[in-house]
């Protein structure tokens, strides 16, 4: 879908908001996004911290690519941790971009972007090759085909440097997530990574050629150098928790 696309065929997103929370839904039944009103560049949702162990693989992006504002909780903990990596983001849903303010998501500047598009089109014609690609897109419906089918997993497989990481956001309880896990391990042949969270209800896929290859071991762990320690002590229990599942998958491997 063109970048032109009628705003009239998304749905809008609506915020709800407690004392000390604001949150991003399409129903009330889902979280898309939350943002702590006080912390605004916090990781409120677990699934978010692990997809940012990224940088266990990956621990000083010079580019960074990302499908999915949402609330911009990604977004804005980048843009603040990594000074030397530059973020587009792109986002097919006008009205969720129209909420950045709202979230605090920060004004494009030389090294944020913030573009409507699509998600697939971005990696099928993206001309730099990507350090670390970060796949959150979901609309009313969760998972969107074209995000998921095995032709977007090969164009991120190519959008990617040679020792570059994918890393997705997968519904674990969606019917065809079994489907979802295979097609990611053809694209990457089998060098892929799946991380549960506690509730089951996300599970964070890292693949690439190469890069899990280099993580350390859970207990060899060192704080990247780019990070804010409170930023490091807001993550290590999830980097924990994937250097074990790796570990784990090498001793079974």
């Amino acid at each position: 879908m063109p970048d032109t696309a009628d705003s009239h065929e998304f749905i809008k997103p609506f915020v709800y908001e407690t004392l000390d929370t604001r949150a991003l839904h399409f129903s009330i039944c889902e979280i898309q996004s939350r943002m702590k009103v006080q912390q605004s560049d916090a990781l409120d949702l677990a699934y978010t911290r692990t997809m940012m162990a990224f940088l266990l693989f990956v621990p000083r992006p010079q580019m960074l690519a990302m499908i999915g504002l949402g609330g911009g909780s990604l977004a804005k903990f980048c843009h603040r941790q990594l000074p030397d990596t530059r973020i587009e983001v792109v986002e097919i849903n006008p009205h969720v971009i129209a909420l950045r303010d709202q979230f605090q998501v920060p004004p494009d500047d030389a090294r944020l972007r913030v573009r409507r598009g699509d998600g697939a089109d971005f990696v099928r014609h993206t001309h730099d090759r990507l350090d670390v690609l970060l796949v959150d897109g979901f609309d009313h419906e969760g998972q969107p085909p074209a995000l998921c089918s095995q032709t977007f997993y090969d164009d991120c497989r190519t959008a990617l440097r040679a020792d570059g990481l994918l890393v997705v956001n997968l519904h674990t309880a969606h019917p065809e997530f079994p489907l979802h896990a295979a097609r990611l391990e053809r694209a990457f042949d089998g060098e892929v990574l799946f991380v549960g969270d506690k509730d089951c209800s996300n599970t964070i896929a890292f693949a690439g050629h190469g890069a899990l290859r280099g993580a350390p071991q859970a207990g060899a762990m060192c704080k990247p150098r780019p990070l804010a320690r409170r930023a490091w002590d807001e993550l290590l229990p999830a980097f924990t928790h994937v250097a074990a599942t790796l570990q784990r998958q090498r001793d079974e491997g």
